[in-house]
């Protein structure tokens, strides 16, 4: 069932980036759906309910908001120290190895900048310009014989092991 919660979730990305809500709110239920069915599996089997789920989420959204529940220990940490304090061992912990290449490299590049980048000025490209450059990118790559893809997994790895040999 798992490749069928990763379409809904495509399904759902597709319905948010085309910016229609008849289909977001579709396809927010078809998640839904699949995450109570997981959740009524594993409260069958007698692993955990329904109602651990919900409050498992709302002991996560305390804990990664002491600025609004828990005032007097919270001492300016950004998202990621929140959850390094929650026992995590590596900034990069937490990043799915099966995240589609694109996605895993920024959310790599967050994490290792701490969300502490200095604002750049407004960029005078836009979005669709930025776009056709990485997709002039890759056919420059495959007319060279190399492939998009598997270059940036490369390079994200590279990048994991220099912050691991650094951390």
């Amino acid at each position: 069932m798992r490749y069928l919660t990763l379409e809904e979730t495509h399904e759902l990305s597709e319905a948010i980036l085309d910016d229609s809500p008849n289909d977001i709110k579709k396809e927010l239920g078809d998640l839904a759906m699949h995450i109570l069915f997981y959740a009524k599996i594993a409260e069958d089997e007698g692993l955990f309910s329904v109602a651990d789920v919900y409050n498992a989420i709302s002991d996560k959204l305390i804990s990664r908001h002491p600025f609004i529940y828990d005032k007097e220990n919270y001492h300016g940490e950004n998202w990621e120290q929140l959850k390094m304090r929650e026992g995590r061992k590596d900034v990069l912990e937490g990043v799915p190895s099966t995240l589609p290449t694109l996605v895993k490299a920024l959310r790599v590049q967050e994490k290792l900048a701490g969300h502490t980048d200095n604002a750049l000025p407004p960029s005078e490209m836009s979005e669709e310009e930025y776009g056709q450059q990485l997709y002039d990118l890759v056919d420059w790559g495959r007319r060279h014989g190399l492939n998009a893809d598997d270059a940036l997994e490369k390079a994200i790895r590279h990048n994991a092991e220099i912050h691991h040999g650094n951390g």
